[in-house]
């Protein structure tokens, strides 16, 4: 029963995703059309969603008092890493294939699929776990992630002129984070005609997020994925190390954690790899099309995983 009232959970989830992916099919969109989507998503409506949100649902004592949840997603995080380097060394991931692999392991796609997910099964109260696992999620993607990306070439050989791009630490959505603290700290209020307009254009991120995600599976190709030893080692530590490694920290340094900051961490632990792995994988000359299946084989088994995740957890 309880796995059945999962499923229904995520089912706007899945129609969205859907209705994206048959649009671009039936070409309905230009092929510069999901770039531009994702340009709007990640510059304009995914920061004044979260801007808004943090204004509405959270005072300054009560951000205060949750930035304890950063140290247990960072300590997961790091247990990650470490399993996911041993598990490439001992299996002897390909080339070009070991960034891709250890990415999938520790950083989710929380962007695109985590936020409107967290959202669709815990409403906006939960907004605030989300952002801790955000924060965690961004600065591990773009420092140590980025690096294993843009280093690990088919070839064997590390890209010569591969620089880091500081700028990346400092998305849109964690700006509009960050300008919302201040608004926090400073007691600025904002005038309801303002509130409501921001409110209106945050109010675009859940559909047309999910709706970007139909088109990347389109422009993907469902017909092109296929499993080997690699792709199921990148899928088993996504879908059942990361969750279990998540449920292990918040067991022993957290055992009284609030239930919605305890379901929000695990069900992030459990997202999708990167929508960015196959572009990551071309800057670095990695092997771009096994990124891309790992993309395409992540998004669509989440619809599986996360409804006996949530089952799981209670």
């Amino acid at each position: 029963m309880l796995f059945l009232t999962s499923l229904e959970s995520i089912v706007p989830i899945i129609a969205l995703i859907v209705l994206g992916y048959f649009l671009q099919v039936k070409g309905w969109f230009h092929n510069d059309f999901g770039n531009d989507l994702s340009k709007l998503i990640m510059n304009v409506a995914m920061p004044v969603s979260i801007f808004v949100s943090v204004l509405k649902y959270l005072t300054l004592e009560k951000l205060i008092s949750l930035s304890g949840g950063l140290i247990y997603t960072f300590v997961a995080f790091a247990l990650g890493y470490i399993v996911a380097f041993l598990s490439v060394k001992v299996l002897n991931v390909a080339p070009g294939r070991r960034g891709t692999v250890i990415n999938t392991f520790v950083n989710a796609n929380t962007i695109f699929i985590g936020l409107p997910l967290n959202i669709a099964l815990f409403g906006d109260d939960a907004l605030a776990y989300f952002l801790i696992y955000y924060i965690t999620n961004t600065i591990s993607t773009w420092t140590l992630g980025v690096f294993l990306m843009t280093s690990d070439s088919k070839d064997g050989k590390k890209k010569q002129g591969s620089k880091f791009n500081w700028k990346k630490l400092l998305p849109a959505p964690l700006l509009g984070f960050i300008v919302s603290v201040v608004f926090l700290v400073i007691n600025i209020p904002l005038p309801s005609y303002v509130s409501s307009t921001l409110s209106y254009i945050g109010g675009l991120t859940t559909p047309l997020s999910l709706i970007y995600i139909g088109i990347v599976l389109a422009k993907a190709g469902i017909k092109t994925i296929h499993f080997d030893k690699d792709s199921i080692l990148a899928l088993v530590g996504r879908f059942v190390i990361a969750p279990l490694l998540m449920f292990l920290v918040l067991k022993f340094m957290a055992p009284q954690m609030a239930t919605a900051e305890y379901q929000t961490f695990m069900i992030q632990s459990a997202t999708p790899a990167l929508a960015v792995l196959p572009i990551l994988a071309n800057q670095g000359d990695g092997d771009v099309e096994f990124s891309t299946n790992i993309v395409t084989l992540s998004t669509i088994l989440f619809v599986i995983v996360i409804p006996i995740i949530q089952t799981l957890i209670g």
